[in-house]
């Protein structure tokens, strides 16, 4: 059994609207697993629903054989799981700082530690540390999503689109840190259209269309695959 593992999750955001359809997901300890496929496939919808903030209709999900069913979103985090949102995941108007403290919620106790933890891998959060978080640009607010998410030490992290808007330069620089974080040994499960970048970084990944599981498999021989480069790499390939 893998730390984290989906299976058969039927979610939508209506009972009406089953957005996935019976999906199988899963992450191992200290890998990056990316999912990619064309908008609207549910990509986002699984990782919120692992998050608890769906509740899947169907289906199972479990960290470290644990089940997250009906669980809180607050409770799964204080599991292990850590959400970083594509959008509102910063408090604009407070500091640099006081995010971090926001992320620290779970355990106060540990605080102040994990803040100087935190500022230590990322040294331009030490350097603003008392800028607002309005003020960062897009790749350093990305930068302090990511380390309000590891203030709860999690095992594993969630990033929905984390590259979304960046320019090349702060997206190739947010790749690293992810790639850093990872070989600290935390598992991360990565949604991103950015697909190219997000095979580069990953060990496995997932093509979900329409709400099911296309395709699985190491993401080198992914990126490799020739209907994979035609339909999300933009190259040409085999039809």
């Amino acid at each position: 059994m893998g730390l984290l593992n989906a299976a058969g999750i039927v979610a939508g955001y209506t009972a009406a609207d089953e957005i996935l359809k019976g999906l199988d997901f899963a992450v191992e300890d200290r890998e990056i697993v990316c999912i990619i496929g064309p908008n609207g496939a549910g990509k986002s919808t699984l990782l919120k629903s692992i998050a608890g903030l769906l509740q899947p209709s169907h289906g199972s999900i479990t960290l470290r054989g644990q089940s997250l069913a009906g669980l809180a979103p607050r409770e799964i985090t204080r599991l292990g799981v850590a959400y970083v949102p594509q959008e509102h995941n910063v408090f604009p108007t407070m500091s640099v700082r006081e995010n971090l403290e926001m992320g620290g919620y779970v355990d106060e106790s540990r605080t102040r530690a994990r803040i100087a933890e935190v500022m230590e891998r990322f040294p331009v959060l030490a350097r603003k540390r008392q800028h607002a978080a309005r003020t960062l640009s897009g790749g350093e607010r990305q930068i302090l999503a990511m380390a309000m998410a590891l203030m709860v030490q999690p095992s594993v992290l969630l990033l929905d689109e984390p590259s979304a808007g960046l320019s090349p330069i702060a997206a190739e620089s947010l790749f690293e840190s992810i790639r850093d974080i990872n070989r600290d040994g935390l598992a991360i499960a990565l949604v991103e259209q950015n697909a190219s970048e997000a095979l580069a970084v990953a060990d496995r990944a997932y093509v979900i269309v329409d709400g099911r599981n296309s395709r699985t498999g190491p993401a080198r021989e992914l990126a490799a695959d020739g209907d994979i480069k035609r339909l999300f790499l933009g190259v040409g390939g085999t039809a």
